[in-house]
């Protein structure tokens, strides 16, 4: 009867997270951004390119797309090559390890509360660079966003901060005024529909054992589609945000549906990834803050 149950619970795990990844076909450049950042980066930035290869091919990524962008990471700055007998290994640079630092506090880390808003009046060459940062204009040469880190918000520029004082009530339609929000609420709710049917599937039994690999490539599916709406958000003071506001439920399903599926994800990890000396540690202190404060309680992520 035991055996029953565990097969039952293996079809309908394999049965859920192959209904999630059966239309998941990132381009090679985006999902290796997303190996990189959801499991090399935490454990020192090095991976052997062959762990790639076999990685990218679980979502129909073949060597060749594989290989050429490697190529173009290269070539942007994002990863230096470097050579181990016949094997070749890749590393993320200084000033990538940096910008995925801070891409993992807004994903892993709970949002800030309370912050404000920042007014820059930048310099030119910056505009388009502030705007991709969740930035709007406000007039000619002047910049409205919210005061918190943002990736790729560094930029130069006379910049104040400011506070509402009067009329706070007002906020959510300033915002709509000024950024696209029904846009943006459509990324939380894409996730939502593919994602949420996971959380029960889940529920508070351990996954069966022999799907370390499909756990790992669910994970990395989760990461890359919540990532994708995430840094898009331009993170606006909770004040600004209409009332049925997708994303605190789409925060949650991601912690919990990451939090389920790291157990044997990072197992996988620790056992098939390799760097130059050997095989990634299935865990460091980065990946533990990681999941410690995806699973924090008080003043942790919402209920769903």
């Amino acid at each position: 009867m035991g055996q029953n149950l565990h097969t039952a619970q293996l079809t309908g795990l394999h049965g859920a997270l192959g209904g999630v990844l059966a239309d998941f076909q990132p381009t090679a450049t985006s999902f290796i951004v997303t190996i990189y950042g959801d499991v090399v980066e935490p454990r020192g930035g090095v991976l052997w390119m062959g762990t790639l290869i076999d990685i990218c091919a679980a979502v129909g990524v073949s060597e060749t797309l594989t290989r050429t962008a490697v190529s173009r990471l290269v070539a942007a700055g994002q990863l230096i090559g470097e050579r181990a007998g016949r094997r070749s290994f890749y590393r993320l640079s200084p000033d990538a390890r940096a910008e995925y630092s801070l891409a993992a506090r807004l994903l892993f880390d709970p949002p800030p509360t309370g912050q404000g808003w920042l007014i820059v009046s930048p310099k030119d060459a910056d505009e388009d660079r502030l705007i991709r940062a969740g930035f709007a204009p406000l007039g000619p040469g002047v910049f409205i966003g919210p005061d918190r880190p943002r990736v790729g918000a560094a930029v130069e520029g006379l910049t104040f901060r400011a506070e509402v004082v009067q009329d706070a009530a007002s906020l959510p339609g300033f915002a709509a005024a000024h950024w696209d929000m029904a846009q943006h609420a459509d990324a939380y709710t894409a996730f939502l529909a593919r994602f949420a049917p996971l959380v029960p599937v889940l529920g508070a039994e351990q996954v069966p054992p022999c799907s370390g690999r499909l756990a790992l490539v669910a994970r990395l599916a989760l990461v890359h589609a919540y990532r994708a709406a995430v840094l898009r958000d331009p993170g606006l003071p909770k004040a600004a945000l209409p009332p049925d506001w997708p994303g605190a439920t789409a925060r949650g399903v991601f912690a919990r549906l990451y939090l389920g599926l790291s157990p044997l994800a990072d197992s996988h990890v620790g056992k098939h990834f390799k760097h130059a000396n050997g095989h990634l540690p299935v865990a460091t202190p980065a990946t533990e803050h990681r999941l410690a404060s995806l699973g924090r309680a008080p003043g942790g992520w919402p209920e769903t």
